[in-house]
């Protein structure tokens, strides 16, 4: 028995006409593929924050990686290359605290980086106990190098936005990340 060409509705439907009985396939059809170029409706996620800058975040990972891939830097290292150049005295406790590393994955990535010849750990003059980062001479031409790209690697990915725009969205980005007081 031939069966009925079923018509295809489009993301951008209305219900009305998604909910007509003569439009719903049959359980054993073959799937429709025709609209899988059409875009999914996401109004029940977009109200979201988290959503909103999780879907952002893909996208400024995705730039970050064209630009510092060839430099062979990961997020987390070129976080932490900027925080030791910019911070004197400063420990792996302190630099894991900054950016939420629990203290054994902060272990395993600056023992990497030491590898690599960016970084080295050197005892504190003052309590030998304590053990600071410090930049090595290669760490800090990396830093050179990878933080002249950062001045402008994210210019494509924000076009869409003004200066101003963008330094709102970066400062209500970092209110959000640094909580409501008595949070932490």
């Amino acid at each position: 028995m031939p069966t009925k060409p079923r018509k295809t509705v489009t993301a951008k439907a209305s219900a009305a006409e998604s909910a007509s009985a003569a439009d719903v396939a049959p359980l054993d059809a073959p799937p429709d593929t025709a609209g899988d170029s059409a875009e999914l409706d996401a109004s029940r996620l977009t109200h979201l924050v988290g959503y909103a800058a999780s879907r952002a975040a893909i996208e400024l990972k995705k730039t970050f990686a064209r630009y510092m891939d060839p430099l062979q830097v990961k997020v987390v290292e070129f976080s932490i290359l900027m925080l030791v150049a910019q911070n004197e005295q400063v420990n792996q406790k302190r630099l894991g605290q900054a950016l939420d590393v629990s203290p054994p994955n902060m272990a395993v990535i600056l023992d990497r980086m030491v590898e690599q010849g960016w970084v080295e750990r050197v005892r504190g003059t003052r309590d030998r106990r304590a053990q600071h980062i410090h930049l090595t001479p290669r760490g800090d031409e990396l830093v050179q190098r990878a933080g002249k790209i950062a001045m402008t690697m994210e210019d494509g990915s924000l076009r869409m936005l003004s200066a101003a725009e963008r330094a709102l969205l970066i400062e209500l980005l970092m209110k959000v990340a640094r909580g409501t007081p008595g949070e932490r």
